[in-house]
């Protein structure tokens, strides 16, 4: 239960969830978030206050970079589309701090629109339940389009399965230990019909 992922969160919120979630485990986020969005509602609410502020307001989080990055992008979105988190993926690469995933993920997540969100969680289950790998290779493009053949036509439908995908990958799916017995895809999955062989583990260190 994530509160980015309830109906209605708003795109501003599900923006400043995907920086908080950088390299920060989801139970610091949530408090911060929360603290966050009522001192700073929208984005212009932020650009007006200076960066230091943003800074403080990070605390704990580690990083404190994007936090700098995140006052940057709420200055870019009050300037440049009228305070409103922009829909366009291409629009929302443009902004600072924000790479493919970021980009992909504000405008499934927020405004249900079609396209493939790849984080390190559906990699491996992509590299598993597909490919029949026991771990991803290094990151490339191609992970899209692996993600994209993998999604319904529908737009509400392929949000989910974008969201449940990430969430196999956290939670049962696990870098070390995959909990096969708890996976809803077990009977679909090609690692597991070849007997869980290790293929190797070519990311970078």
């Amino acid at each position: 239960d994530l509160p980015w992922r309830r109906p209605g969160f708003g795109a501003w919120g599900v923006l400043v969830s995907e920086f908080m979630l950088q390299q920060t485990p989801v139970t610091r986020v949530i408090p911060r978030l929360e603290a966050w969005l009522e001192r700073w509602p929208t984005p212009t609410a932020l650009a007006t206050d200076a960066p230091a502020e943003a800074v403080r307001q990070w605390a704990n989080l580690g990083y404190p970079r994007r936090a700098l990055w995140l006052h940057r992008a709420a200055v870019e979105i009050r300037d440049r589309h009228d305070g409103t988190v922009p829909r366009d993926v291409g629009a929302l690469l443009a902004l600072s701090g924000i790479g493919d995933y970021t980009a992909r993920a504000v405008a499934v997540f927020a405004y249900g629109d079609r396209h493939p969100v790849v984080d390190t969680n559906t990699r491996r289950v992509l590299a598993r339940a597909v490919e029949g790998r026991s771990q991803p290779g290094p990151p490339s493009k191609r992970d899209l389009a692996a993600m994209a053949a993998i999604l319904p036509a529908s737009d509400a439908d392929a949000a989910i399965v974008n969201a449940a995908t990430m969430e196999l990958g956290a939670v049962v799916c696990t870098a070390r230990t995959a909990r096969c017995d708890a996976c809803p895809i077990a009977h679909a999955c090609a690692w597991r019909a070849a007997g869980y062989p290790d293929t190797g583990d070519e990311r970078r260190r």
